[in-house]
């Protein structure tokens, strides 16, 4: 039986390698973005892998809000399940939390936050009546895979709003597993370091005041945003696309899945020493002292 497989956020980065890996794993992957005038890249990366009879392209926005159960049902009418939905649409917001207008907060957790939850919301029902289903794992009803990273564990400064985001997206998720674990839905979150996407460019957000003369943090925005370029490496972003696939047909997954070694150098430099030493460090290196 094909295993039908939903991602968002396809059209770059994680969600793009992640629409090759699985359907090279042999899932239906039905790939997804807001703007279909960006698909070019995903075309290209199907047709080179030979993948065009596993990949389904459509339209979705994650914050169309009402109209994500019809497209919920629209895949599901088609396809007759799904077996896994990747939550990996986002982008990161920059500038200091002095500088963000509410109402660029509000955006941000559209996407990254709100546009997950309703998403998932109306995918849970879809599996709850799909579990005993399938031949091969009689006791699954479907996975859920949250795009998280590590920012929503660990904060930076000057990504408040990203950070704030994915915090949020961090809590709702352990919630979620802990709910769903009894219906035979598994949850689990993918907590990246800095990975070679769009996410440092396309995607990413500077706040309206930002880099602005408006803002009295400008100088120190410009400094902070020269480390990102300049002074943080970033590794291959297949290393992400393969661990989603790898949970995906994982029948019993981990909540949290820590990927990348700037990541897990983080986690553990914020807990195992003390807060002060830690903070002058994180100052020290993205050069934001006054």
């Amino acid at each position: 039986m094909q295993k039908i497989a939903l991602i968002t956020g396809c059209s770059s980065g994680f969600g793009l390698l992640t629409v090759v890996d699985m359907a090279k794993a042999g899932f239906f992957v039905v790939a997804t973005m807001r703007e279909l005038s960006r698909r070019a890249r995903l075309d290209q990366a199907v047709m080179e892998a030979n993948l065009g009879a596993r990949v389904e392209l459509r339209r979705l926005d994650v914050t169309e809000f009402e109209a994500l159960p019809a497209a919920v049902a629209e895949i599901v009418n088609t396809h007759g399940r799904i077996d896994v939905l990747v939550n990996n649409a986002g982008y990161a917001l920059g500038g200091f939390a002095e500088d963000i207008q509410l109402e660029e907060l509000r955006a941000q957790f559209d996407t990254n936050f709100f546009g997950q939850v309703a998403l998932t919301r109306a995918v849970l029902p879809v599996m709850r009546k799909q579990r005993g289903t399938r031949p091969d794992a009689p006791g699954l009803a479907g996975h859920i895979i949250m795009v998280s990273s590590i920012s929503g564990l660990t904060s930076n400064p000057v990504t408040s709003s990203y950070s704030a985001s994915k915090h949020a997206l961090e809590g709702w998720t352990e919630s979620l597993r802990l709910e769903t674990l009894g219906l035979g839905i598994k949850v689990a979150a993918v907590e990246p370091g800095a990975y070679d996407t769009d996410i440092w460019s396309k995607n990413v957000k500077i706040g309206k005041v930002a880099l602005s003369a408006e803002s009295p943090n400008q100088a120190r925005a410009r400094r902070f945003s020269n480390v990102v370029k300049n002074r943080l490496k970033k590794a291959d972003a297949r290393e992400v696309s393969q661990l989603i696939t790898r949970i995906a047909l994982d029948p019993n997954p981990n909540l949290r899945y820590l990927v990348g070694r700037d990541a897990r150098l983080r986690y553990w430099s914020q807990r195992l020493l003390p807060w002060k030493f830690y903070e002058k460090q994180i100052i020290k290196y993205t050069q934001i002292d006054s």
